[in-house]
């Protein structure tokens, strides 16, 4: 009978297994660390891109603040540009008030019974000293400003006894008056009343 020696061929198929088992092992480790050097740039893009993003969203904040200060500077000169425009309005609309009020103080005035010898106007109040021929002069005068539209709150201060020496000798009334001029929301309410 013949024998055969198997021994070797075993050998040599558990070197090649060995060999087989490396080359796996060896490709195993080369993939894996391929892998790992492919998750490595994608993280890495990843990261750039985030770090692109960041830079360009502080980018914009800059930006955007920048446009927030301009705006609050633009709405800043709004308001004083308003408050300029409210006070020109007040202007305008006051800056006849003064000689009105003159005009309805003379145009109140008893003719050739009365003169005035002070107007005195301090705020929303007026003082009024005059003179006149009697006491019915001062009552028809202070009736006039109580039906007037400008004026409001109207108080005879003094009545007092005065002489005037010449020729003849008169006897006078001087008085003094104050009373208050009406806002111009009152005149005109009062106007569309009437």
């Amino acid at each position: 009978m013949i024998r055969i020696n198997l021994l070797p061929y075993r050998a040599a198929r558990k070197k090649e297994n060995i060999r087989i088992q490396v080359n796996i092992f060896i490709g195993s480790v080369v993939m894996v660390l391929l892998l790992i050097y492919l998750y490595n740039n994608h993280l890495n893009g990843r990261v750039e891109r985030l770090n692109a993003d960041i830079s360009s969203t502080r980018a914009q904040v800059a930006k955007y603040q920048e446009i927030n200060k301009e705006i609050a500077q633009i709405k800043k000169n709004l308001e004083v540009l308003d408050m300029k425009i409210k006070v020109i309005e007040s202007l305008e609309r006051d800056r006849l008030a003064p000689v009105q009020n003159m005009d309805s103080i003379y145009q109140l005035l008893v003719e050739k019974r009365m003169w005035y010898t002070q107007i005195e106007e301090r705020g929303d109040t007026i003082r009024v000293s005059g003179i006149a021929l009697d006491n019915q002069t001062v009552a028809d005068y202070m009736t006039r400003l109580e039906r007037s539209e400008r004026f409001q709150n109207i108080q005879l201060a003094a009545v007092r006894q005065h002489t005037l020496r010449g020729q003849e000798t008169l006897s006078l009334k001087q008085f003094d008056v104050n009373f208050q001029k009406r806002p111009p929301a009152q005149e005109t309410a009062e106007a569309r009343r009437q």
